[in-house]
Parts: C-alpha cells; sequence; structure tokens
C-alpha cells in the first residue's frame, strides 16, 4: 500500500489555516453589530387603552387566608411519595426523604401572618409601565446635609426574587460618616415574576425587559442611575447598559459573563495554556473544560426544557405546592455548593427555611412559575439571539463580584471584550450563586465599595474634560 505523504498533510494544514483565519477574523476582521432599534413604548399588556394610568400606587403582600387554607389543604393531601434511594443525597434531585419535615414546617410552622409583616416592611409600589403593572420596593434613606442619595436599580433571577435582598437592603441603604452618599435602592419583580405582570404574548426577552426597568426608573424620576444583577438580572443589566450607556453611571455585577465570540473563542483557546487567560490560582474555576462541560450535562436540564416547554413544566408546579418547593430548593441546594448534592439534606441546612418559604411564597401567592419560567424561552431563541447585543461592547463601568462557588466565572481577559471599562473584579474564597441571600453584609459592602468607585472615576472624568 502506497501513501501520499503530502496528501497527509493537506487535512491537519487545512485544517490550521481554517483555524487561524478565524481567528483573525473574530479578533481583527469582524465588528461589532449596530445596536438595534428598539421600540422604547412597546406594548406588552392586553389591549392598549387611549389613557395610560401613570400612577405610582403602594402595594401590600396579602396572605389571604383562602389562599393559605388551600395551600395547606394541598400540602396535607398528596399521594405517597416514592421513598428515596438508600445511600444517596440529592444526586438524583431532591432527596425524598428529606420531603416531611420540609412539608410540615411550611403547613404547621411557617407563620404566614409573621412572614407577611416582615415581607411588607420596607415601602412597595405597582406602576403601569408598556401595559404591565410592575410591582417593586423602593427604599429612600434620610440623608443629612451633604451626603447625596444615589439610586441604584437591584434585579434578580430565578428561582429568586425581591426576597434576596431583604437583609442586605438597610446595610445598602444606611447613611455613614464614611461615605457622602447613600442608596436609594429600588428592586422590581421582573415582570413575570412575583406581583409584576406577565406579558400576554412572545418576545419579552431580557433587553426587553432592559426597557420596561429603565422606563419605570423614568417613571420614578431618574434619568440616570447605577444597576446591581445577578442571574438573570446580570443579563438584563448587560442589555440595559448596552442599550442605554448614556444613562447607566456602574453596572455591579455579580454574575458577571461576556457571550462574545472573542470571549468564548479565547475560552477554547485557553483551554490548551490556562495561564494565557486567568491567574493560576483561579484556573479550576474554568478548567479543564471536560469539567465545565460535564457540570452543564448535569446541572442545566431544567434550563433547556423552561427554555422549550414551559407550560408543561408550569402545570405541574402550579398545581402542587409540593412539586414547586422540591423544584425551587433543589437549586438553592446544587446552586449554593455542588458537593451539597452528596449530602442527605442537600445542605438545605445551612439555610434558614422561613427565608427559603418566603422566596417560594412569592411564587406561590402569585402563581407566577409559568411565565417566571418562560424567560428562558424569550431568551433562548434564534430571534433573540440574531440582535447580536453580546457582541457589542458597552462603555458603562462594570464591577464584578465573582463568589467561589458560582455557576460561571471569566477573567478580566474574557469581560473586557463585552466591559472595556471594567473597573475591578472581586473572586471570592466563599459563597454561592445567591449571595445577597447567603452573605448580605459582604455582598452590600462590596456594593458600596463599587458605588464609591464609580463616583469617583466620574468625578475624574468630569473634571479632566473640565480642564
Amino acid at each position: 500500500m502506497s501513501h501520499c505523504w503530502p496528501c497527509l498533510l493537506i487535512t491537519p494544514l487545512v485544517l490550521i489555516g481554517l483555524v487561524s483565519f478565524y481567528f483573525v477574523y473574530v479578533f481583527y476582521l469582524k465588528s461589532p453589530p449596530p445596536l438595534p432599534s428598539f421600540d422604547l413604548e412597546e406594548w406588552w399588556g392586553p389591549t392598549r387603552s387611549r389613557v395610560q394610568d401613570t400612577s405610582i400606587r403602594p402595594f401590600t403582600i396579602r396572605f389571604e387566608d383562602a389562599m393559605i387554607k388551600d395551600l395547606k389543604h394541598r400540602l396535607k393531601n398528596h399521594r405517597p411519595w416514592t421513598p428515596g434511594l438508600q445511600g444517596v443525597g440529592f444526586q438524583y434531585g431532591f432527596n425524598h426523604d428529606q420531603l416531611p419535615g420540609w412539608i410540615n414546617y411550611w403547613a404547621e410552622q411557617y407563620n404566614f401572618t409573621e412572614r407577611e409583616k416582615f415581607l411588607n416592611q420596607f415601602p412597595q409600589y405597582k406602576t403601569n409601565i408598556q401595559g404591565l403593572d410592575v410591582h417593586f420596593i423602593r427604599v429612600k434613606p434620610k440623608v443629612p446635609d451633604g451626603t447625596e442619595t444615589v439610586p441604584m436599580l437591584l434585579m434578580h433571577g430565578w428561582p429568586g426574587s425581591v426576597r434576596e435582598f431583604y437583609e442586605a437592603l438597610p446595610l445598602l441603604t444606611a447613611v455613614s460618616k464614611d461615605r457622602d452618599f447613600a442608596i436609594e435602592a429600588i428592586i422590581p419583580s421582573l415582570p413575570g415574576y412575583g406581583f409584576s405582570d406577565a406579558s400576554v404574548r412572545p418576545g419579552l426577552g431580557a433587553a426587553q425587559v432592559a426597557i420596561v426597568l429603565r422606563n419605570l426608573m423614568r417613571r420614578l424620576g431618574f434619568k440616570t442611575f447605577y444597576i446591581q444583577g445577578g442571574d438573570w438580572g446580570s443579563f438584563i443589566g448587560a442589555e440595559m447598559a448596552t442599550i442605554f450607556p448614556e444613562e447607566i453611571l456602574g453596572f455591579h455585577n455579580n454574575l458577571p459573563v461576556a457571550s462574545s465570540s472573542k470571549a468564548n473563542l479565547l475560552t477554547l483557546l485557553g483551554s490548551l495554556y490556562p495561564p494565557l487567560i486567568v491567574d493560576s490560582h483561579l484556573q479550576d474555576r474554568m478548567y479543564p473544560l471536560s469539567k465545565a462541560i460535564a457540570y452543564q450535562l448535569q446541572e442545566f436540564g431544567y434550563s433547556h426544557i423552561q427554555a422549550t416547554k414551559p407550560d408543561t413544566l408550569g402545570v405541574g408546579l402550579s398545581d402542587s405546592p409540593t412539586g414547586l418547593l422540591v423544584y425551587i430548593l433543589e437549586k438553592f441546594s446544587t446552586w449554593t455548593l455542588t458537593e451539597y448534592r452528596d449530602e442527605a439534606d442537600g445542605g438545605l441546612g445551612m439555610w434558614d427555611k422561613d427565608k427559603l418559604l418566603d422566596n417560594i411564597m412569592l411564587y406561590w401567592s402569585s402563581g407566577c412559575i409559568t411565565s417566571s419560567m418562560r424567560f428562558y424561552a424569550e431568551n433562548n431563541n434564534v430571534t433573540y439571539w440574531s440582535l447580536g447585543l453580546s457582541e457589542i461592547p458597552t462603555p458603562v463601568p462594570m464591577w464584578g463580584l465573582q463568589a467561589k462557588n458560582e455557576l460561571a466565572f471569566q477573567p478580566p481577559a474574557l469581560l473586557r471584550f463585552k466591559y472595556p471599562n471594567l473597573v475591578r473584579t472581586n473572586p471570592l474564597e466563599v459563597g454561592g450563586h445567591f449571595i445577597a441571600l447567603e452573605l448580605p453584609e459582604l455582598f452590600a459592602k462590596d456594593v458600596l465599595s463599587a458605588v464609591a468607585e464609580f463616583r469617583s472615576l466620574r468625578l475624574a472624568h468630569l473634571s479632566k474634560h473640565e480642564l
């Protein structure tokens, strides 16, 4: 058998050539797409009336007696659960042997009256934006002379809610002699979450929600403001900073990710030689890629079904409080620390039960689980991807807080493709996905440090341009 040695070399040479050309194209020839044109008044509610209600109305969370009675009945009258497998923790999902403790606590020990009072401790409102009644918390501190009040929009994700910020709120809005500013916090329930209306038609993705929330801030009188976000709040914040860069003064991001083609390509190249893009002590948060891919395959099935069939899944979760409980709690287990899968209680013992049940009550009492899951479908489709917003850099200063056990990690070398004015990243040695709820003091301190730095940089920028 004869061999054509030049022929054997052609395939690898062609492959190397194609890869090299793609690299040159992505990094040197490909330009960011233009910013798409958006309808800033696009209507998402029922038929539009001639006169829009622009009032801002006080709102109070109510756990009605009929709802509580029905909830307890559903919790106590269920079919027998399948016994958990011997010797497993949460490797198969929520361990059924842990169900009686949670169900009994929710039905018998969770004090609905006291928790309702707790959830109403901060001023809450509703206002109609683009056809949707948007629920939000607003805490405005009383400040002495010489202290400036600065507005910040804080955005949650799934399966979280405004409840994530309750412990951090007093710290964020506190007045301190060590600062010349205090934060006025505006925390909305995302459309389709909690007590905010869901869209009646498809298409309300992260960019469209960014517009709704920007318009909420305009309704409240703020033409410029700071933003903070994690989970979906991180993605909405990225879109807001891209669409309205002149209005966003700074972005505190506790899930900082750049999803551009440059960042993705460099991530692949970095797998061959990690020091190319990430410090040695942080390499295990990204590499080996096989570990990251295995984690995605094992833990992100929920994302696929919510992005494709949210309404099917929503039927069971809307009808069964036990189903809703285990579906959400399982995320608070694994997303806090992956190794909690191996513990009998899923590591949920580290959480205060009332905290987690408060969050679940905001889903159950409002009946929003289906509409909340639809957000995955609205952001994972060709129409939304074709907007190309991830490829457009934003000049907005960004500060990244990176919990040790967060779902994703990127170093500054990648983040700067999206955020060229990256101020700082703060990679922690503690914490998980729900960092504001888990470590409120640390979270609040980091947010305040970020705002202080944003203000300092802006002052230096303005002074420079006045010279």
